[in-house]
């Protein structure tokens, strides 16, 4: 009888202590896998016999593919009235800044007039938003597409020059010699110009000067234009084969009718003695 108690007894305490040993591995399981592979939301529930481990399903969020994914450049266009932002800066359709307001007194001004919403820079603070007409919208997408495709082409590249309106004669040639350099090897070439305080040059004067010292090689790309406050730019490209000969022929009219002149002037001085 005694060794039948001890017999139950050794075998009760060996079911226990596998028992504890399976919770004891089945945690450390858990929690290995919980840290490095398997979704957050696990639990143990232990039983009498044995350790059962269930996975739950990581729930549906698009957060985190907000911040992996690269966010999307919204196209050129009205945005309605799908504004996120209390404050904007707005810029009427004329350009001059209407300052900060908020997002109601912007889409009532908009109903007012009749226009539309345009987001120009989303970074700023606050955001800028323009109010345009549907012809000034279809317009600016017609000078963006053509922007793109020009920037597109393969091996082109564009030099950049800036000074200042106040420049001396000198540097000016100096200048106009290196754009003529870049223009023979075919490239873009953007000009800009800085109006110098107390100078009274006109910077359209200074672009033209530019183009008719390289007019052999070189037209616009971008006409002159201001960019911001105090400073204007310009794109100078090369001329293809068939601007070329256009050109060349309207040179050579030129010079007939210059020596044509010339002559007649000569004949009648002639006449006259």
């Amino acid at each position: 009888m005694t060794t039948f108690c001890v017999m139950k007894l050794l075998c009760q305490a060996t079911r226990n202590e596998t028992r504890y040993v399976k919770r004891f591995f089945g945690t450390l399981l858990t929690q290995t896998l919980q840290k490095r592979v398997l979704p957050p939301f696990w639990m143990v529930v232990p039983g009498p016999r044995k350790s059962t481990v269930f996975g739950l399903a990581r729930p549906f969020c698009t957060a985190e593919k907000s911040h992996t994914e690269p966010k999307r450049k919204a196209a050129f266009g009205s945005v309605g009235r799908r504004i996120p932002y209390q404050i904007l800066h707005v810029i009427n359709h004329d350009g001059e800044s209407l300052g900060n307001m908020r997002r109601a007194e912007a889409l009532k001004l908009m109903d007012q007039h009749e226009l539309k919403l345009v987001l120009l820079r989303e970074n700023a603070d606050p955001p800028v938003y323009k109010l345009m007409t549907g012809r000034q919208i279809h317009e600016e997408q017609l000078k963006r597409a053509e922007k793109k495709k020009a920037s597109s082409k393969s091996g082109m590249v564009q030099k950049e020059l800036s000074f200042s309106s106040a420049i001396a004669k000198n540097d000016l040639e100096t200048k106009t010699k290196q754009i003529g350099q870049w223009i023979e090897k075919k490239y873009h070439v953007k000009v800009t110009i800085r109006q110098a305080k107390g100078s009274n040059t006109d910077t359209f004067m200074l672009f033209d000067q530019i183009l008719e010292t390289v007019s052999e090689k070189a037209t616009y790309l971008s006409k002159p234009k201001v960019t911001r406050e105090g400073v204007s730019s310009c794109i100078l490209r090369h001329m293809s084969d068939k601007e070329l000969k256009a050109y060349q022929k309207m040179e050579n009219q030129k010079n007939s009718a210059v020596k044509k002149d010339e002559n007649e002037d000569l004949k009648s001085n002639e006449l006259n003695q």
